[in-house]
C-alpha cells in the first residue's frame, strides 16, 4: 500500500461515488478494457474527452477494480460487470500504479521539484512493497520497475488521470513539456512491466507527441472514434433514471426533465448519440434546480481566448450558431496549448475538444443552454465584437418596444441590423432571418426560452418565446419576407399558434400573462422592415 502503487485511494474514492443518489453503472467499460488488451493486444490506451465529461471517474472504476490492495467486491458485486466472464479472474487481482498529473506538491515553482515528487513516490512506493530488492529512491523509476520485474516477473497496471495537466502550468516551459513527453516514453513503451496503461486527459496525445514518443497509444475522443463512447456524459435512458430517482426522492421538484434537456444536453459521440453533460445532469438534481455548473470561472473570457485571433473571420458563423444553426468545420485534434490557433478550423477544433461546442455531420453547433449563455454574454459584452456587440446591446430595447408596442423602435432595429456590412442579413435564408430575430432578442434569453420551428396550434411557427415566470407576457413571433406584419399576425391567428400557451402537456399550471401576436416583414424592393403586435 503506497501513495501511487496500490493505493487504496482510488477504492475508497469510488465506493463513495457508488454510494451516491445519482450514481449510473457505466462498469462495462472494465470489460470493453480487458477485451482491448486480451483480445485486440491495445495496451496502451488513452481516452480524451472536455472536462467534467466522467474521465477520473472511470480512472477511479479501473484502479479500484484491478488493484490488488483492497477489496472491492462488496461493491463492484452488485453492479452490471460482475455479470462478466472474467470478472473474478481480474477483481482486485493487479498491480495498479495510478497518477493524477494534476497533483502538485506544496510551493511547487518548477519541472524538477513536480516531478521529483511523483518519481520519489513511486520508488518510495516500491522499495517498501518489495524490500528484498534494491531500490534507489533517488534512482530512475523504469530502472527500479524493471529492477522488480526482473526478479518477480510482476507486471503492472499504469492508471494515469489527466495526463496533459503540465501542458496548463504555468511553470512548466515548452523544453520542460517535451521532458514530460519523454518520461512518459521511458516509462511505458515497449516496457516489458507495463501490462495495461489506462491514460484520461483533454488533450489529443497525437498533437502533443510530434515524435515517436507516445506513439503507442490508441486514442479514443469523442468525435471521431466509436468505441467507450457512451461511458463518458450520460445517455437519453441514463437521465430518463436518474430523473425518476429524483422524482422519488425530492420533496418539492422544481426541475422538469424537459429543464435537463434544454440546459444539459446536445454533445455528440462520433457514432451520432446524444450525450448529456454528466456533472451538470447530478448537480441540477442534488441542488433541486438548473443553472450554469460546468463552465469554468469566468461568463465569458473562457470563449473569448479562442476566438480573439480570428473575430473577423468567425463572428457571423458566431450569429448563426447562437441563432441554433450549424456551421461547417473540419474538425482536427488542435488545441489551444498546443499552437497558437488562427484558422477557423484550429479555433472550432479547440473549442470542440474542451466542449464548447459539439460537432455532428460536418457542422459544430453550441450544444445546449448552459453553453449558449456563455456565448450570449460574450456577443453582448466584448466590444471586440463589432456590430454583434451593438446589436446585441441594442436587443434590449428590441425586447421592451415590443412589449409595449412601439413598433416604430422596432423597425428602427431591424433597419440598423440590416444595414450592417454582413452577409447573412441578406436574407438569401431561413436561418439567416433566425440569426437576425435572435440577434436583436438576445437579451430576451434572460427572461425568455426561445424555440424556433416550434409546433403550435395546426402548424410551425417562427419563433415563440416561452417566459421564465409564468405571468409575464409570452411572444409568438412570425417573419414574412415580402408579404405583411398583418398577414403574419392573420397566420398566428388561423393557425391557432396560441394553443401552445393553453397549459401544455405537462406543466402543472398555464400561462397567465399576456399573448402577443408580434408580426415582422420585410420588403425586397423597398428594402425596409415593418411590425406588428397585436393581443391574442
Amino acid at each position: 500500500m503506497g501513495r501511487y502503487l496500490n493505493s487504496t485511494v482510488p477504492c475508497e474514492t469510488w465506493k463513495q461515488i457508488v454510494g451516491t443518489r445519482f450514481f449510473v453503472d457505466k462498469t462495462q467499460m472494465l470489460a470493453e478494457v480487458l477485451n482491448a488488451v486480451e483480445v485486440d493486444g491495445q495496451k496502451y490506451l488513452c481516452i480524451t474527452r472536455p472536462r467534467r465529461f466522467g474521465k477520473s471517474v472511470m480512472a477511479n472504476m479501473i484502479g479500484a477494480f484491478l488493484g490488488k490492495v483492497s477489496d472491492s467486491s462488496s461493491v463492484f458485486n452488485h453492479l452490471s460487470l460482475a455479470e462478466n466472464e472474467n470478472y473474478e479472474r481480474h477483481l482486485n487481482q493487479h498491480n495498479v500504479i495510478f497518477i493524477d498529473f494534476s497533483r502538485v506538491s506544496r510551493d511547487c515553482s518548477n519541472y524538477e521539484q513536480y516531478m521529483k515528487r511523483i518519481q520519489d513516490g513511486i520508488n518510495q512506493d516500491l522499495k517498501e512493497a518489495y524490500e528484498e530488492i534494491s531500490i534507489e529512491v533517488s534512482g530512475t523509476v523504469w530502472d527500479n520497475l524493471l529492477a522488480v520485474f526482473e526478479k518477480t516477473k510482476e507486471t503492472f497496471v499504469f492508471v494515469i488521470d489527466e495526463w496533459d495537466a503540465v501542458f496548463h502550468m504555468p511553470f512548466i516551459t515548452r523544453d520542460k513539456q517535451q521532458e514530460y513527453l519523454m518520461f512518459l516514453k521511458n516509462l511505458l513503451k515497449d516496457q516489458i512491466y507495463v501490462e495495461l496503461t489506462y491514460m484520461t486527459g483533454v488533450l489529443p496525445v497525437a498533437k502533443y507527441s510530434s515524435g515517436s514518443e507516445l506513439n503507442m497509444f490508441v486514442e479514443y475522443d469523442m468525435t471521431v472514434m466509436e468505441r467507450f463512447s457512451s461511458y463518458f456524459g450520460f445517455t437519453e435512458r441514463e437521465v430518463d433514471r436518474l430523473f425518476a430517482v429524483y422524482l422519488k426522492t425530492t420533496k418539492r421538484p422544481k426541475v422538469t426533465r424537459d429543464d435537463l434537456k434544454i440546459w444539459y444536453d446536445g454533445y455528440h459521440t462520433a457514432s451520432g448519440e446524444r450525450l448529456y453533460n454528466p456533472r451538470s445532469v447530478v448537480c441540477a438534481l442534488s441542488n433541486n434546480q438548473v443553472a450554469n455548473y460546468w463552465t469554468g470561472s469566468g461568463p465569458y473570457d473562457e470563449i473569448f481566448f479562442y476566438v480573439k485571433n480570428n473575430i473577423d473571420d468567425i463572428l457571423d458563423d458566431l450569429v448563426l450558431m447562437v441563432a441554433g444553426g450549424g456551421v461547417e468545420a473540419e474538425i482536427q485534434n488542435y488545441a489551444a496549448v498546443s499552437m497558437e490557433l488562427n484558422t477557423k478550423d484550429e479555433i472550432y477544433s479547440a473549442m470542440v475538444i474542451y466542449g464548447l461546442l459539439t460537432y455532428t455531420d460536418g457542422e459544430v453547433f453550441i450544444p445546449n443552454k448552459e453553453l449558449m449563455d456563455k456565448f450570449q454574454e460574450l456577443l453582448m459584452n466584448k466590444e471586440s465584437m463589432g456590430y454583434v456587440y451593438r446589436l446585441a446591446n441594442a436587443s434590449k430595447r428590441m425586447l421592451a418596444a415590443t412589449l409595449c408596442g412601439d413598433t416604430d423602435t422596432m423597425a428602427e432595429i431591424l433597419e440598423y441590423a440590416h444595414n450592417t456590412e454582413s452577409p447573412i442579413f441578406s436574407y438569401n435564408s431561413e436561418i439567416e432571418l433566425s440569426a437576425v430575430v435572435n440577434l436583436v432578442y438576445l437579451a430576451a434569453r434572460d427572461k425568455y426560452r426561445l424555440e424556433r420551428e416550434d409546433k403550435a396550434g395546426k402548424g410551425y411557427v417562427d419563433f415563440i418565446f416561452y417566459p421564465e415566470r409564468k405571468n409575464s407576457d409570452a411572444l409568438i413571433l412570425e417573419l414574412k419576407v415580402g408579404s405583411t406584419p398583418d398577414d403574419a399576425i392573420a397566420q398566428i391567428k388561423n393557425k391557432d399558434y396560441a394553443l401552445r400557451f393553453k397549459g401544455r402537456l405537462g406543466e402543472k399550471q398555464a400561462y397567465t400573462g399576456r399573448i402577443l401576436a408580434v408580426g415582422i416583414s420585410y420588403s425586397k424592393k423597398t428594402k425596409k422592415h415593418s411590425c406588428k403586435v397585436e393581443i391574442l
